[in-house]
């Protein structure tokens, strides 16, 4: 979701501008100090900029790019305290080897950026629902959250009963649409249907 602050700024400069025409000089700080209060608080309280759909969309990124690549497009980033520590996507066929998942990729990435193998505190963003070897590989990284856009139906964790870890935590659905949307335009062109 992309914030339009404009409107919020414009109301706030007509605000002081009004204050300042019409109070007197001495307690023109008082009132300049309130409205940066006031406005500091609106922009703490409302507005998180680094939100699951901020990183779904950097995820989403890395997905186009294994589609330009004539990938399957999955896409992954690894986040830890806000920032993005590792990033794949699928290179299963240019590497020529079915464990290059995008979730693999950035397990790797990602251990080898914290220098160790457990991602306890660290949140997978994903655009497909892991397969049951990724899922496995997240078990053992011991990852903390998992979020991922479209579900997979036929071969996803889920449906082939695959356990993460006990503390790991599942959002779902984040970006759903425009993930699902590209792997469906990806084997729409792969299979000659369009």
């Amino acid at each position: 979701m992309e914030h339009n602050f404009r409107p919020v700024v414009n109301g706030i400069s007509l605000s002081l501008h009004y204050v300042y025409r019409s109070t007197p000089t001495y307690s023109v700080s008082l009132i300049h100090l309130y409205f940066l209060i006031t406005f500091s608080f609106i922009f703490t309280n409302m507005i998180e900029p680094f939100d699951h759909e901020y990183f779904m969309r950097k995820a989403l990124q890395e997905a186009e790019a294994a589609f330009e690549r004539n990938e399957i497009p999955v896409g992954a980033v690894i986040v830890a305290q806000n920032r993005i520590i590792a990033k794949g996507h699928n290179l299963t066929e240019t590497l020529t080897d079915v464990t290059a998942h995008a979730e693999m990729q950035a397990i790797t990435a990602a251990s080898s950026f914290i220098g160790g193998k457990y991602l306890k505190d660290c949140t997978l963003y994903v655009t497909l629902e892991p397969c049951q070897m990724c899922a496995g590989a997240l078990y053992w990284s011991q990852i903390g959250t998992i979020v991922f856009a479209a579900s997979d139906e036929q071969r996803g964790y889920q449906k082939m009963g695959t356990q993460l870890h006990p503390k790991t935590k599942v959002v779902s659905g984040i970006l759903k649409q425009p993930c699902a949307d590209l792997m469906k335009e990806f084997f729409i062109r792969k299979r000659g249907l369009n």
